[in-house]
């Protein structure tokens, strides 16, 4: 695709770019908009949860066939008809009027929004050939790391000047605008493909495992894991279902995943590099806000304008890098530096305390941005570099599903994690506090007279005093345990890090990915 004009090939990347930023934005901008859809809907805080989950099951499913469907029908198409199937199911979503209702049909866009990950990586790594494909690499990279830091910030806006269902309606005119330009600008050449035999066990057995799986990890906190028969029951149907898969796929000459290219051990080991980038990604963006907003106090738009100047820092970084790539820069110092950086981020996060001002975010942040930086654009390089033209395809969506497991488990880990320590902390807090000592007696006669001064006429004021001690009790176990969170966040960063020094440096041939629209 060199012949394509400047002018053409910006627009391809807007395009692209700016689906996979929507895709990706709508993983987390319902979180804040839960408690008005609740009641709206008239379900409760646990059944209104299976909005992520069934959006998150969808996109997990979809992601490692991207390959097989841009080959089936051409990439081109399906990159449309993902485009449609998601903004379609936006309206829909808008249009719920029940809890089921509004799930399913967040399950189907889900499916769209899958689809647009990896096609847009493929067709935006064609479109930059040869010595263009770094910075294709680090638009690609900026958009996966704005959209989950947008979702909150833009889903806190809406959410306290409007109602929920914008906020799906606000993909509409980004679905219709990215379709007319996808048909008028992205070239027909895109749709070269096969016709390969359809591989229905392999559907059915990748949708029964990873979709079991993911359920696990998305509701398992919810339905207190192993004390739940339905978490074991679908424990057990995820790993039949994923060992049946794996033992499937290995047999059949044309699989709907070629798990046969993780035998190149640079795309297995980038594979694994990115589940720990998803891992950190997607935590600490679930544990910060949380943080913010639970203990600190912050609303949601807040807490999302607190991280922007950091995803804004990633975004000024990524083109850089890119370059840098292009020109010989061996990816595996840019990953190194990333993982230093991002342990950095964690040990500074865990030194906050309950009375830091938003300027003590700052550091971190921009560090975590520059960190994600230097990792998102090598590891795209690395996942491709040294495959076969028709295995790219392939290699980018898995690289892609790794990133988004490695967000699932991190999120259910993590939550285990800090509920553990929320038990642990607040024993240690509750042991040190007792009627009669010194500094029990000076808290409680302070709460105390506070109360009794703007409530002069209030009954049961010692009732009020404890449950406000407890109150500060819960804030402060609260933040002890996300704290140790970020601590035990950076761990896997350690742990993962000696895998960088075994993986081998590669270049991208020029016409690697140019060559594997052509073979499909």
């Amino acid at each position: 695709m060199s012949t394509l004009s400047r002018a053409a090939k910006i627009i391809i990347a807007l395009t692209t770019v700016s689906a996979a930023i929507m895709e990706l934005i709508d993983t987390s901008i319902v979180n804040v908009a839960l408690n008005q859809m609740a009641g709206n809907l008239g379900a409760s805080i646990e059944d209104i949860a299976w909005v992520i989950t069934s959006y998150a099951i969808a996109n997990v499913i979809i992601i490692p066939m991207t390959g097989f469907l841009a080959a089936f029908f051409g990439r081109r198409r399906y990159y449309m008809a993902s485009i449609v199937i998601f903004t379609i199911a936006s309206i829909f979503c808008g249009m719920s009027v029940s809890l089921w209702q509004i799930v399913l049909w967040r399950f189907v866009q889900g499916l769209g929004g899958g689809g647009l990950l990896s096609t847009s990586q493929s067709i935006l790594f064609e479109t930059f050939p040869g010595k263009q494909r770094g910075l294709a690499a680090a638009l690609f990279g900026m958009g996966v790391v704005l959209g989950p830091t947008l979702g909150p910030t833009v889903g806190g806006l809406i959410i306290d000047s409007y109602s929920w269902p914008l906020i799906f309606y606000i993909n509409v005119p980004f679905g219709i605008l990215a379709s007319i330009l996808t048909y008028r600008f992205i070239p027909r050449g895109f749709d070269i493909h096969i016709k390969p035999k359809i591989d229905w066990s392999g559907i059915f057995l990748l949708t029964i495992g990873i979709g079991s799986l993911q359920y696990v990890l998305e509701r398992g906190e919810h339905e207190d894991w192993y004390d739940s028969k339905l978490i074991i029951w679908f424990t057990v149907t995820a790993v039949i279902g994923l060992v049946t898969f794996i033992w499937w796929e290995l047999k059949q000459k044309e699989p709907v995943v070629n798990l046969r290219i993780l035998k190149d051990r640079n795309l297995a080991l980038t594979t694994l590099l990115t589940f720990i980038v998803g891992f950190i990604l997607f935590t600490s963006v679930f544990i910060f806000p949380l943080m913010l907003q639970r203990v600190l106090g912050y609303t949601a738009y807040e807490t999302g304008l607190t991280l922007l100047p950091a995803s804004i820092l990633s975004l000024f970084f990524m083109p850089f890098i890119g370059r840098a790539l292009s020109a010989g820069t061996s990816p595996k110092l840019f990953v190194g530096i990333g993982f230093i950086t991002l342990m950095g981020f964690g040990i500074l996060m865990s030194r906050a305390d309950m009375n830091v001002s938003s300027g003590f975010f700052a550091l971190p942040l921009m560090i975590r941005g520059a960190g994600l930086a230097c990792l998102f654009v090598p590891l795209n390089a690395m996942a491709v570099a040294g495959l076969q033209p028709r295995d790219i395809p392939q290699g980018v969506a898995l690289n892609n599903m790794m990133r988004q497991m490695g967000g699932s488990f991190g999120i259910a880990i993590i939550n285990n994690y800090v509920a553990h320590r929320v038990a642990v902390h607040r024993m240690d807090l509750i042991s040190n506090i007792y009627s009669g000592g010194q500094q029990f007696s000076e808290r409680y006669n302070q709460v105390y007279q506070g109360l009794q001064a703007k409530l002069p006429l209030a009954a049961n004021l010692q009732q009020q005093t404890y449950q406000v001690i407890e109150l500060s009790v819960m804030k402060q176990t609260f933040m002890l345990s996300y704290l140790d969170a970020f601590l035990y966040a950076t761990l896997f960063i350690l742990i993962a890090f000696p895998l960088i020094f075994i993986t081998k440096n590669r270049k991208i041939g020029g016409g690697q990915i140019a060559a594997a629209s052509e073979a499909h």
